[in-house]
């Protein structure tokens, strides 16, 4: 017994927690390929400009990772969090969660966490308030556009509209993503008397494209503008994640996306007040 548990400790003093940086990228990149997660390298990429992290290292291999990403000093998210199969049960995603509570400090963290994941975040003050729906699948059927004087693309002069809606719908400031997200899609504006009342991105991710985030004050505006994203996307791989109670699952269901997963929402702290407008999907389940 007391040697199996020397070996034990002498296997976890071998393993070294890093601050997560440009050339962990391909270890990470082949980790998530092997637990099937669909991250290309230019998705962990794009991550890591966006958020920061730490990494666990065994002889220069990386065994598992887990991000975050401040949105101001007082909210961020938590994700990309992934410890390889024979890595498992060994405390190791517990010391990498600790390691970004203590980087991120007083702010509220909000994380989608997998049945697998929750216990860990249970006891470390999360608490479920809401659920994800993943909805995702080859988009077979034409999507109309709705009118271009109701959703038309975004410009240049539409920034500083979109930024004070997402802020509203978030309540948190998150130009740095918004900025990163529209040099990388094609966005569009829901347009009400004129102004600006809502955005969408969609982007390449993973398998195909990703629509969100998605910004709109009612779910029929919330449509109008996927609908505008989806209608350049036929024969494409379509992901969007939703919150349950948008309501917007089973309009998704009926053009051929269908849910394939969940996960629980998990906030720790009280999250800053938001509305009117809201997210109807998020632009990705780590970044939010």
């Amino acid at each position: 017994m007391e040697t199996a548990s020397r070996n034990r400790d002498i296997e976890t003093d071998e393993v070294a927690l890093v601050p997560f940086s440009t050339r962990h990228l391909p270890g990470a990149h082949k980790l998530s390929l092997d637990l099937r997660w669909p991250y290309r390298m230019e998705d962990w990429d794009f991550a890591l400009q966006i958020g920061q992290g730490f990494v666990l290292e065994r002889g220069g291999e990386v065994i598992a990772t887990a991000a975050w990403f401040p949105y101001g000093p007082e909210f961020a998210t938590i994700g990309m969090i992934i410890v390889s199969n024979a890595a498992q049960g060994r405390g190791y995603g517990a010391k990498l969660m600790d390691a970004l509570l203590e980087a991120a400090g007083p702010r509220v963290l909000l994380l989608n966490s997998t049945p697998e994941g929750q216990p860990l975040y249970l006891r470390r003050g999360f608490e479920p308030v809401g659920t994800i729906h993943q909805h995702q699948g080859l988009l077979s059927r034409r999507i109309e556009a709705p009118a271009p004087d109701v959703v038309r693309p975004m410009e240049a002069a539409d920034l500083g509209a979109v930024l004070r809606l997402d802020e509203e719908a978030t309540g948190a400031p998150r130009r740095p993503l918004l900025e990163r997200l529209l040099e990388a899609g094609e966005a569009q504006v829901l347009l009400r008397d004129g102004a600006v009342a809502g955005y969408v991105v969609s982007r390449v991710w993973g398998r195909g494209h990703v629509v969100g985030p998605v910004v709109a004050p009612s779910a029929e505006d919330a449509r109008l503008l996927i609908e505008a994203a989806l209608s350049r996307l036929e024969g494409c791989f379509v992901r969007i994640d939703t919150e349950l109670d948008t309501g917007l699952s089973p309009w998704f269901e009926g053009i051929g996306l269908p849910q394939v997963s969940d996960a629980l929402i998990m906030v720790r702290g009280t999250m800053p007040p938001r509305g009117p407008a809201r997210v109807f999907a998020l632009s990705n389940q780590s970044l939010n």
